[in-house]
């Protein structure tokens, strides 16, 4: 076989051992097949790509579980009394017989497409206990003669029993095992399923080192994409600015108006934001936490306006790395401040401070003649959003396609202290875009980013990577 064709895969073990939650990890396949906690949900053989390059490098067929390989051992058995014939030749005895398209039709299906492939992956559910029926499958597998790779899922979940397989499969001279969660991938596991893979089919060693150093490169791809996006965020929302007469500020109903389009503007961005991760790591938008507003019920809640979660902040900022000032809502009244007095009542959720600057001296005194105030969006709340985007992003570079259960949203703020200065590098990277209210993207109809926005956005960009690190240091499941 050349080179260059795709390696043929069967994706092999019991009914529900996470055959089909495997390939959508691996290949990034949210929607491909119908994962499910019922038993027996793939019937049918189904094939899918990994492409690399442009070019499908791994063919992959999804098959149906064995579900009764006992009782299947014992009828190959009786064709072959005297000992005559070799394993193979009597799984083809079989598949050649009424059988195999009767009562053992869905074992027929495993072991035509095991014959027809250059290796396979026994999927395990390390949970479930070691029990006859498995040994009577891995000598059916074993029989085709295909090179096995046994990979053991579900490692994470409660009453794994992983030591007790191992020992199974070292029994039947199965030593090379990779750990494997197709929920929660390890780090690293996806490479290490290749190379693995590669001390079992020698002769395709460099293709598949060239699959393993292209996943390493799409997934470097990918957070570089992720940071630049978070970037744009954080750059649009430091811009974001809007003005209203003196009058209008003095109403209490017009100036509560006026705070919550900001806010309800900020927070639109940051959920588009949250949906354009979510498409590049391959998940759909409904996959996270269903947000408790109704206005984005369904979609991933960036909780930013949280009182704790901004008192968290801006206790972070005070500690020597400060880049704003104030906590709560404030307005710019040219050359002065004004303080509404809102803070607590709105959980600071938007404003501005004098001392962070709102541009030019030139606009602030243009404002104090025309006595016209702005509302802009604070230092401690752009940390805050910040946080809750790379807490998403790290969610997403540790989950598999197979979960069932959707991406918790939980709150941030016991993680900021660890992480308080790579996340006020990251708004101190973005504040020239306070003095360029054109930066913010929805500021015109046709919008077209300038050249000097597109720096800022690369320079934020560039102190992402030390962000996340900073966070999952500090984070539940840091050492």
């Amino acid at each position: 076989m050349s080179a260059q064709e795709p390696i043929r895969i069967a994706v092999v073990g019991h009914t529900n051992a996470g055959k089909t939650s495997l390939l959508r990890t691996l290949t990034r396949r949210v929607d491909f097949g119908e994962v499910s906690r019922q038993p027996g949900t793939t019937r049918h053989v189904e094939a899918i790509e990994l492409r690399v390059d442009g070019r499908a490098a791994v063919r992959f067929l999804d098959t149906p579980g064995l579900e009764d390989a006992v009782a299947l051992r014992e009828h190959i058995d009786g064709f072959d009394a005297r000992g005559e014939l070799t394993p193979p030749e009597r799984i083809r005895r079989f598949l050649a017989g009424p059988e195999a398209h009767g009562v053992f039709e869905q074992e027929a299906k495993v072991l035509r497409a095991l014959l027809e492939v250059d290796a396979a992956f026994l999927v395990i559910d390390a949970r479930e206990p070691v029990l006859p029926k498995f040994r009577a499958e891995i000598e059916l597998l074993g029989a085709c003669a295909r090179p096995l790779l046994p990979v053991l899922n579900f490692l994470r979940g409660a009453g794994s029993r992983e030591g007790a397989w191992k020992e199974l499969l070292s029994a039947y001279g199965l030593h090379v095992v990779v750990r494997f969660d197709a929920a929660a991938p390890f780090v690293g596991a996806e490479r290490e399923l290749y190379r693995d893979l590669a001390t079992l089919l020698r002769e395709r060693r460099p293709q598949l080192d060239r699959i393993a150093a292209f996943l390493d490169a799409e997934s470097a791809r990918r957070r570089e994409a992720a940071g630049e996006r978070i970037a744009e965020l954080l750059v649009d929302a430091a811009a974001m600015r809007r003005t209203a007469s003196a009058v209008e500020f003095q109403i209490e109903s017009s100036r509560e108006r006026l705070i919550a389009a900001l806010r309800k503007a900020l927070f639109d961005k940051a959920q588009r934001c949250a949906s354009d991760l979510l498409a590049l790591y391959g998940f759909r938008e409904n996959d996270a936490d269903e947000a408790p507003l109704t206005l984005v019920e369904g979609r991933w809640t960036m909780d930013f306006f949280h009182p704790e979660a901004l008192k968290h902040a801006g206790i972070l900022l005070g500690k020597g790395v400060a880049v704003g000032a104030a906590v709560g809502v404030v307005a710019d009244l040219a050359l002065a401040g004004l303080s509404l007095g809102a803070g607590a009542a709105l959980g600071g959720a938007i404003g501005g401070a004098l001392s962070q600057g709102f541009g030019p001296l030139g606009r602030k005194l243009a404002n104090k003649l025309r006595d016209v105030h702005e509302l802009t969006v604070e230092d401690s709340v752009l940390v805050v959003l910040a946080a809750w985007q790379l807490k998403l992003l790290r969610a997403l570079e540790q989950r598999g396609h197979a979960a069932v259960d959707r991406i918790a949203a939980g709150a941030p703020a016991d993680e900021l202290e660890g992480a308080r200065r790579p996340l006020a590098e990251l708004v101190r990277a973005a504040q020239p875009a306070r003095s360029h209210p054109d930066w913010d993207s929805e500021t015109r109809l046709r919008w077209r980013e300038a050249p000097q926005r597109r720096d800022v956005v690369l320079r934020v960009a560039q102190q992402v990577p030390a962000a996340i690190q900073a966070l999952e240091n500090a984070g539940p499941g840091a050492a």
